[in-house]
C-alpha cells in the first residue's frame, strides 16, 4: 500500500509539473481504477457493520455492559475532541502569522473558489443541527438508512435490535449471533480479497487526485496546510500515543504497525467508512482486541470520531479571520471552539461536511461564509490528514476501551 501510495502521488506530481498531455491523460484514465476499488471496500462496509457490531452487542448477554460501554467510548470520543480543538487553536496561533497574506493571493483564491459558490450553501442544508439531529438517530426506515449510506441511524437501530436479541434465552440469542458471527467471518474474508489490489487501487487514486489538483494551490495555502498537518502530529503525539502507552500497555512502534495499512486507506480514500472494513481486519488480526470491543467501537468511531476534523477546523477559522483581517479575541475563539465542538456531534455525511459545518462557528464569530467557498477549492489535502487522524483516533479508542474492559493486548 504504500508503495502504490508512493508511486501515485508521484506520478500526479510529475504530470503536473511537466504538463505532458499523455501523462495527465493516464492519470485520469486511472481514475475509473481508483473508483472501483473504493466501492469493492464500501460494497462490505454497511452489511459488516450491521452483523459485527450486532454479534458484539447481543453476545454480551448484559445490558450493564453495553451502557459501560457506551458511556466509555462516548466519554473517549468527547475528550479527545475537545483536546484537538485546543491544539488546533495553540498550533495555528504559533504558525499562521508567520505567513504574510497578500491582496494577490486573496484574489488568486477566491478566483479559483468562484465556482464552487453555490455548494456551501446546498451542502450546509443538508446538515442536521439541534432536535432534528435528534430525530433522525432514530430511523423510520432503517433499510432506508442502510441504503443511503447514513451510518449513525442505522448504527442506533441496530444497537436496540442487539440489545434486544441480548435479552433473549440464551438458546434463541446464540442462534441469532451464530448467524451473525459467521456472516461478519464471510464478509472479512471478502477484506481480504479486496485488499489484494489496494496497492493498485490506492496509486490510481492518489495519481488523479494529485493530477486534479495540481500545485499552485498548494503552494499558494502551504503554511495554512502545513500548520494543519503540524497540529495532527502534535495531537497524536501528545494525546492518542500516550493513551496507547500508559492505558493500553502497547508499545507505539508495535500499534504504528498494527495500524498503517487502516492509515493508509484513510490517507488516500479520505474516508472513514472506506477505511472501516480495514479497522475491523487489524483490530482483529494484529491489536488481538475482542470482537465485542472492535465491533461496537470501530463502528461509532467510523460515524462520530472527527477529532482531526475538529482540529482542522479550529486552525480553519483563525486562518479565515486572518484573511479577512477580523480579530477574534478570546471571546470569540471561545465561541468558535463550541461551535466546533458541537458541530463535530452532528455533522451529516454530505461532501466537504468538515467545511460545510463551519456554518456555525462563522455565524457565531461574524466571520464571512465566503471564506469556507475559498477553503473547499484545496480541501482534498488536508481532508487526507485529519481523515488519517480520524482513523487513528478510531483504533486508539477501541484499544484503550479493549484495555480497560480487560482484554489482552498483543
Amino acid at each position: 500500500m504504500a508503495l502504490g501510495l508512493g508511486a501515485g502521488l508521484g506520478l500526479g506530481l510529475v504530470a503536473v509539473l511537466t504538463q505532458s498531455p499523455l501523462l495527465l491523460a493516464v492519470t485520469q484514465g486511472l481514475r475509473p481504477l481508483g473508483t472501483l476499488f473504493s466501492n469493492l471496500l464500501s460494497m462490505v462496509v454497511i452489511p459488516l457493520v450491521a452483523t459485527a457490531l450486532f454479534a458484539g452487542i447481543a453476545g454480551l448477554g448484559d445490558l450493564r455492559r453495553v451502557g459501560r460501554l457506551g458511556v466509555r467510548t462516548l466519554g473517549f470520543f468527547w475528550s479527545t475532541t475537545l483536546a484537538a480543538i485546543v491544539v488546533g487553536f495553540g498550533v495555528s496561533a504559533l504558525f499562521l502569522p508567520l505567513a504574510p497574506i497578500t491582496p494577490d493571493q486573496q484574489a488568486a483564491l477566491r478566483h479559483v473558489a468562484a465556482a464552487d459558490s453555490g455548494a456551501v450553501g446546498h451542502a450546509a442544508e443538508q446538515i442536521t443541527t439541534g432536535a432534528r439531529f435528534i430525530v433522525e438517530l432514530i430511523p423510520s426506515n432503517p433499510v432506508r438508512a442502510a441504503v443511503d449510506g447514513n451510518l449513525l441511524p442505522l448504527i442506533v437501530f441496530i444497537t436496540i435490535f442487539a440489545v434486544a436479541a441480548a435479552t433473549l434465552p440464551d438458546q434463541q440469542r446464540h442462534t441469532l449471533t451464530d448467524l451473525a458471527d459467521v456472516a461478519t467471518q464471510a464478509l472479512i474474508r471478502i477484506v481480504r480479497w479486496v485488499l489484494l489490489l489496494a496497492p493498485l487501487g490506492i496509486f490510481a487514486i492518489a495519481a488523479g487526485a494529485v493530477a486534479k489538483f495540481g500545485l499552485d494551490l498548494l503552494k499558494t495555502m502551504a503554511v495554512f496546510i502545513l500548520t494543519v498537518i503540524a497540529g495532527l502530529v502534535v495531537f497524536i503525539a501528545v494525546v492518542y500515543l500516550p493513551a496507547v502507552v500508559l492505558v493500553g500497555r502497547l508499545g507505539a512502534r508495535r500499534y504504528l504497525k498494527a495500524i498503517r495499512a487502516s492509515l493508509l486507506m484513510a490517507f488516500s480514500t479520505t474516508s472513514s467508512l472506506t477505511a472501516l472494513p480495514v479497522m475491523l481486519e487489524a483490530a482483529e488480526s494484529d491489536l488481538r482486541l475482542s470482537r465485542t470491543v472492535a465491533s461496537f467501537v470501530l463502528p461509532l468511531g467510523a460515524s462520530i470520531g472527527r477529532a482531526g476534523s475538529a482540529l482542522f477546523q479550529a486552525a480553519a477559522v483563525l486562518f479565515v479571520a486572518r484573511l479577512y483581517d477580523i480579530p477574534l479575541g478570546l471571546g470569540g475563539t471561545f465561541q468558535a471552539g463550541a461551535a466546533v465542538f458541537l458541530a463535530s456531534l452532528t455533522v451529516a455525511s454530505v461532501p466537504s461536511a468538515s467545511i460545510v459545518s463551519l456554518v456555525p462557528a462563522f455565524a457565531a464569530t461574524g466571520l464571512p461564509l465566503t471564506g469556507l467557498q475559498l477553503l473547499l477549492g484545496f480541501d482534498r489535502v488536508p481532508d487526507m490528514f485529519r481523515t488519517m487522524t480520524n482513523v487513528f483516533g478510531t483504533l486508539t479508542a477501541a484499544t484503550v476501551v479493549g484495555a480497560v474492559e480487560g482484554d489482552r493486548l498483543e
